[in-house]
């Protein structure tokens, strides 16, 4: 038995440096599984390298709700804050379509109304939608980044008929959480849990049997001063032993079942 992050960035620039330290800090807290989440061809090719290289990291190959029209974007002076040069959509769709069958899962994808002018949802859509049917076609579970467009992914879900599905750091209403528990989807909690009300309501209140855990390294950690880091995801659930009035064995327990029940094998 042992600890999972559904949703990590061991590529990310600021952890890429330290990343042999990083996945022992997870060893040693007992971290069995990363699920390290791509952003776009590129990122997709560090991930596949890093799982290659450390068992304890799958890969989850991704195009970013931003990334998809990016370029769209950049055309029309939107800022985005992004390191390495955009690619098409037609080229980020096909990336994931070519190497679907070696991905542990899909994601992250979905749907951005945050950084996303209107003008461009329609585009945006069009891409998840592919997106979600390749994940769907090769029988992969899906992972879910929404920002200010939740209800409108979750209508797309279930028109499509999407049923293991993991919705990543849910930011709306905790009332839609219920709701896309209730359909059957999972969510995962990230490490900043105890400091964010909206979070700790939903490891408390939702469906036990509907929960993950995340970290989103090196985003959302339980220190705001410090990067995040998988083995986090250990705190989490001794916060949902709190919460549970349970002991952490059974906790752990569960979440391994929940773990398997979306992903199809243990952590």
């Amino acid at each position: 038995m042992g600890w999972f992050d559904v949703h990590a960035h061991v590529t990310h620039p600021k952890l890429a440096p330290r990343q042999d330290e990083i996945l022992a800090n997870a060893e040693a807290a007992g971290v069995t599984t990363i699920l390290a989440n791509g952003l776009n061809p590129q990122d997709n090719e560090a991930v596949a390298r890093v799982a290659a290289a450390h068992p304890i990291v799958k890969p989850c190959f991704g195009f970013y709700p931003v990334d998809t029209v990016l370029q769209d974007m950049e055309a029309m002076g939107v800022d985005y804050p992004r390191d390495v040069p955009p690619v098409s959509a037609e080229e980020g769709v096909a990336w994931v379509r070519d190497h679907v069958e070696d991905a542990f899962a899909v994601g992250e994808i979905g749907l951005d109304g945050y950084w996303v002018p209107e003008a461009l949802w329609e585009k945006q859509e069009d891409v998840f939608r592919r997106l979600v049917a390749i994940a769907m076609e090769a029988d992969k579970a899906i992972i879910i980044h929404t920002r200010k467009r939740e209800r409108r992914a979750f209508e797309v879900l279930k028109e499509m008929g999407a049923t293991r599905v993991d919705w990543h750091c849910f930011g709306s209403r905790v009332k839609l959480a219920r709701q896309i528990a209730d359909h059957g989807h999972w969510l995962s909690i990230p490490a900043n849990v105890r400091r964010n009300e909206a979070f700790t309501r939903m490891l408390e209140t939702l469906p036990r049997d509907k929960i993950l855990l995340e970290t989103d390294c090196p985003y959302l950690g339980p220190d705001r001063e410090a990067d995040n880091e998988p083995a986090n995801v250990a705190g989490t659930a001794e916060f949902a032993a709190e919460l549970w009035k349970e002991p952490l064995e059974a906790v752990q327990a569960r979440l391994e079942e929940n773990f398997a029940a979306l992903f199809g094998v243990a952590p």
